[in-house]
């Protein structure tokens, strides 16, 4: 099936049948931008934005699951997020506190595991409770690994990884030169997963913000001006028929 042409966009029944016809990326990461500005926009409080985006993600966990995508990862809450005004982040604590709870009967039902990649200092003590019980109470699920980047940064986790090499250089554990690619990888918060096939950033802007800053190194990057609130199955698969029309060389011709 090909796509309409001339100024007829497909439909979300099209897209899918598109999506369908080749293998789904087997991870997907995505930095879900626009929250406040969604908010803003409709005189609304940020929060409200937030909680939107909520909604928005449960509906993308959903369908990525559907698709048969393995891994998917989700840029929450970023380790300078923290400098937002103190309401906004302790209601953004708040939220996600209440709302990782609520989703667990739907990741049992799913067969989702998840898993919280980021820095545990500095994050509340009931949030990073709610965290561990979700996590533990996933672990043993065998379908979709969904990773959720909470306080999480590129850098701190390269630094994280040096830094738990060198505790096994120091300990005779390992040899310098025996460091390589694969053992660097295996020690990043995502060690054990593929790097992301696909990042999507929502609401237009060109940065990559910190994110799986080893991971993306050969991933195909997609960028849409939908704010995050209003991104929905139309636009993973959009994104997806984008991706899979791509020719992916990894350096090569």
């Amino acid at each position: 099936m090909a796509l309409k042409s001339g100024n007829v966009a497909p439909d979300e029944t099209e897209l899918l049948e598109l999506v369908r016809t080749q293998p789904a990326p087997q991870h997907v990461a995505v930095i879900m931008d626009g929250n406040g500005r969604w908010a803003t926009r409709r005189g609304l409080p940020r929060v409200a934005g937030h909680s939107e985006g909520v909604k928005a993600a449960r509906t993308i966990v959903r369908a990525a699951d559907a698709l048969g995508i393995r891994y998917l990862t989700l840029y929450a809450f970023s380790s300078e997020n923290w400098s937002r005004p103190s309401d906004e982040v302790s209601m953004l604590m708040s939220l996600l506190e209440r709302s990782i709870h609520r989703e667990l009967p739907e990741l049992m039902a799913r067969n989702v595991r998840l898993r919280v990649i980021g820095r545990a200092e500095g994050v509340p003590h009931e949030v990073k409770r709610g965290i561990d019980n979700v996590m533990d109470e996933t672990a043993g699920n065998t379908g979709m690994t969904l990773f959720m980047a909470f306080n999480y940064g590129g850098r701190d986790e390269l630094v994280d990884a040096c830094r738990a090499l060198a505790r096994q250089v120091q300990a005779g554990e390992l040899r310098p030169d025996d460091i390589d690619d694969g053992r660097i990888a295996r020690a990043l918060y995502t060690g054990g997963a593929p790097d992301p096939d696909l990042l999507i950033r929502t609401s237009g802007e060109m940065r990559i913000s910190n994110f799986l800053l080893w991971q993306i190194a050969y991933t195909e990057l997609w960028v849409t001006p939908v704010l995050w609130p209003d991104f929905g199955t139309h636009d993973l698969y959009r994104a997806i028929v984008e991706y899979q029309r791509r020719e992916r060389r990894f350096g090569g011709v």
